[in-house]
């Protein structure tokens, strides 16, 4: 990072250094340091990517259970970092959840703190001398992930594969760096890093460009092994890091509801006051982390013992850091939130907005992405909030089309608009998920969504198009149905409501035992509905009857032929749950 800037520096300055410069290959050393930079950057990227496939599910099981307790949060946000190695990814995951309205500013405020407790992992790990291995685990990750069938096998050697190319990365700009050992303007600009808020500024710039600050604190940590930054200014460069890595939920909160934006901006105040609160204490933290770390060789002097013992020691300050932080800022996370609510207040939004707002997802975050179980999660949640409108249309049926009142029809027809335009936001957003690399689950998950959301909306245009057809029928006749055949258009229409009902609620919490329950009632509803029809025709055809009864007849056909067509669009949701409509979803992709 600093090495890099530095170089650029040595090309354009002045003459005095001409002689000295001679000494290095600058080009080769560039090329070096770039390259082990690229190789770090990828490996992290690689290995996060790889632990999120694995720890997907779980990541979801856990934001799912997550409760207004701030320790609870806390805990999660610290366990799901630790696990994706990344706070980036948890707090965009954090802003996502707040735009979809499934967490609420207090709840992401503890998270976001715990976020920064997990990303200390990685220094830890990145502190112990493993840089020796790094080829050998680049070479057993590659055989496990394309020698193994099993995507779990596969996962897990990508993540070991870019565990590898992380350490790799880093011997090579470590090696890169010796020459510089003796190149006294090199190390007058490291001296230039005592300056807390010098090293705090470059770090922060930098890890706002990588938008990783486990990255940067890795070349940190390389740059303490090799002797050319003291322990203060370590410490100072970690802390810039924290800064700089709420850039990446700064701009995932661009364009986001105003509760989104809070969420980043919690973030940044958050690391901003952590750091003012150390900054006249970096010294004394110092003296502490040099006081409980291991010592190297009582042989070693200088340089030699200063990368020995730093790299260890900034990884445990960092950690210490955020840890009493966290300690420091949750109890008064209540207070915290007041003053984001003020900084960024919420917009009163108008009936207009509020309109606008009906037809608009509420839960798809392209944000959630790169996490493709969260991002299933999001869709299926979405697939329910349609499943809802439709759930209110058919609702609606008695009220309209069993007493032929076209304008109550209207209103009920006009609701398919937004059934219409979730469903085309839906489906794109499970398009989009497709293209990420997805496990045999997740997959099996997105046709399951994709089929489901077009049997709901198949159910919407019975609703709209079939229904509405009959309340105007009904009305335009001037017939009015008997008590008894609103009495069975009434029993019938209450069992496929609960049939629908059930169907969505099996499906949005994966109930198989729901969806079981669905599939039985079939006897009872369409066997019901043959046998009434059967009964009507019988009893029909052996009376004279005039034209309207006629007319009333057909409706009540018409009504219970629809109804029944519903409760099949519901049953075939049921079947995805329970398994038994794989056939069904390779139709539907097709």
């Amino acid at each position: 990072m600093i090495v890099v800037l530095a170089l650029c520096m040595f090309f354009v300055s002045s003459a005095s250094f001409a002689a000295d410069s001679k000494a290095l290959s600058w080009g080769t050393m560039a090329i070096s340091l770039l390259g082990g930079l690229a190789i770090l950057l990828y490996g992290m990227d690689k290995m996060t990517e790889a632990l999120r496939a694995v720890a997907g599910e779980r990541m979801k099981d856990i934001l799912a259970k997550l409760t207004t307790n701030r320790f609870a949060g806390v805990a999660t946000g610290a366990g799901v970092t630790a696990v994706v190695q990344s706070s980036s990814v948890t707090t965009v995951i954090v802003v996502g959840f707040v735009t979809a309205g499934l967490m609420n500013l207090s709840q992401s405020l503890g998270v976001i703190f715990g976020a920064n407790i997990g990303t200390t992992i990685t220094a830890q790990i990145v502190a112990f001398k493993v840089t020796k291995y790094a080829l050998l685990m680049v070479a057993v990750g590659f055989g496990m992930l394309f020698l193994s069938r099993r995507e779990i096998i596969k996962n897990y050697g990508a993540m070991l594969m870019g565990l590898g190319l992380v350490f790799f990365g880093m011997a090579v700009m470590g090696d890169a760096m010796k020459p510089l050992r003796s190149y006294q303007p090199f190390l007058d600009l490291m001296v230039s890093m005592e300056n807390p808020l010098i090293g705090i500024l470059v770090a922060a710039l930098f890890t706002g460009l990588v938008q990783s600050s486990s990255a940067t604190t890795s070349i940190v940590i390389v740059m303490a092994g090799q002797g050319f930054i003291t322990l203060p200014a370590g410490i100072a460069l970690a802390f810039g890091a924290n800064i700089g890595t709420c850039v990446t939920a700064m701009l995932a909160a661009i364009g986001k509801p105003r509760e989104a934006v809070q969420a980043a901006v919690a973030h940044l105040l958050f690391n901003i006051f952590g750091v003012l609160l150390w900054l006249l204490f970096i010294h004394q933290l110092a003296q502490l982390v040099t006081f409980i770390s291991p010592t190297a060789d009582p042989g070693l002097t200088g340089a030699a013992k200063l990368g020995a013992e730093a790299p260890r020691q900034i990884a445990n300050a960092h950690t210490i850091f955020n840890v009493v932080n966290t300690l420091i800022f949750l109890p008064f996370l209540n207070q915290f939130a007041l003053l984001v609510e003020k900084l960024v207040p919420l917009k009163e939004v108008t009936p207009e907005e509020a309109l606008i707002a009906r037809f608009k997802p509420q839960y798809l975050d392209e944000g959630m992405l790169k996490t493709p179980p969260l991002a299933l999660s999001m869709a299926r949640r979405e697939t329910r909030r349609m499943g809802e409108v439709v759930e209110n249309m058919l609702a609606g049926l008695p009220q309209s089309v069993f007493v032929g009142n076209v304008e109550n029809m209207t209103k009920i027809r006009d609701m398919d608009d937004q059934v219409d335009a979730l469903y085309a936001a839906i489906s794109q957003y499970l398009t989009l998920i497709g293209r990420q690399h997805l496990s045999k689950h997740s997959s099996d998950e997105a046709l399951e969504l994709v089929t489901a959301s077009s049997e709901i909306e198949n159910i919407g245009d019975i609703v709209e198009i079939h229904m509405f057809h009959l309340a105007n029928m009904y009305q335009s006749s001037g017939i009015t149905f008997s008590d008894d055949e609103l009495q069975s258009l009434s029993h019938y229409h209450e069992k496929v409501l609960d049939a629908y009902k059930s169907a969505l609620a099996a499906l949005e919490h994966d109930r198989r035992e729901v969806a079981e329950m669905v599939l039985e009632k079939e006897e009872d509803i369409i066997g019901g509905m043959d046998k009434l029809v059967s009964e009507c025709q019988a009893k029909f055809l052996g009376e004279e009857h005039t034209p309207k009864e006629m007319v009333a007849f057909t409706l009540q056909n018409d009504i219970l032929e629809n109804l029944k067509r519903i409760y099949e669009h519901s049953a075939r949701i049921a079947k995805l749950v329970t398994g038994r409509a794989f056939s069904t979803m390779l139709v539907a992709t097709e």
